[in-house]
């Protein structure tokens, strides 16, 4: 399948696992890593929701303003643990932490979603949350994850495989926002541009 669009789609990202949903459906692109630094939007104040849509259209505007032009789509997922927000780990540790942590009980994984053109005003931020409901680890999948190193980068510390995966018993929601690009919602989004 190949999408005609109106114009250029640029995904402001530097995630692999992003650029291969986008491609898997046939989009053709192009991917501009955001200029932007997350630890200047601090988490205070905010709910998971308000967080995750925040971050992702000052990626996505970060790129878009030097492709005024371009759709850009700018993505940022995190996790809700009972009303807190998990981000990336900082380091092994952290990671360490946070895993303990999260697969101790069902937590929300959300994706905040912007679709944005400058060039006519273009400004759309939407979210989608999958709940994940973790299976129990023990010390030792714990210690083998953390020496894994596939944490890194990732929200919650941790990346779920297409196929599944085994610290997770089951999710409600999609699959493909727990891997940071929530492509159902991406896909109504785009509709609108088709032509």
């Amino acid at each position: 399948m190949s999408n005609q669009f109106r114009f250029s789609i640029i995904l402001a990202s530097a995630s692999p696992r992003r650029k291969q949903l986008l491609a898997e459906v046939g989009y053709r692109f192009t991917t501009i890593t955001p200029d932007i630094d997350e630890s200047a939007y601090p988490t205070g104040g905010h709910n998971a929701c308000e967080y995750a849509k925040m971050l992702a259209l000052a990626k996505a505007k970060s790129v878009a303003v030097k492709h005024p032009d371009c759709l850009v789509i700018g993505a940022d997922t995190v996790v809700d643990f009972d009303g807190e927000i998990i981000g990336k780990p900082a380091d092994a540790k952290d990671a360490e932490r946070i895993t303990k942590k999260i697969f101790s009980k069902p937590h929300k994984v959300i994706t905040g979603l912007a679709v944005v053109r400058l060039s006519d005003g273009i400004e759309v931020v939407e979210s989608d949350t999958t709940i994940v409901y973790p299976k129990k680890m023990t010390a030792e999948q714990i210690a083998e994850h953390i020496k894994g190193g596939s944490w890194r980068d990732k929200a919650g510390a941790y990346a779920i495989q297409e196929s599944g995966d085994e610290f997770v018993e089951k999710i409600e929601g999609s699959l493909t926002n727990v891997m940071g690009l929530p492509m159902e919602l991406l896909q109504q989004l785009l509709k609108k541009f088709v032509g």
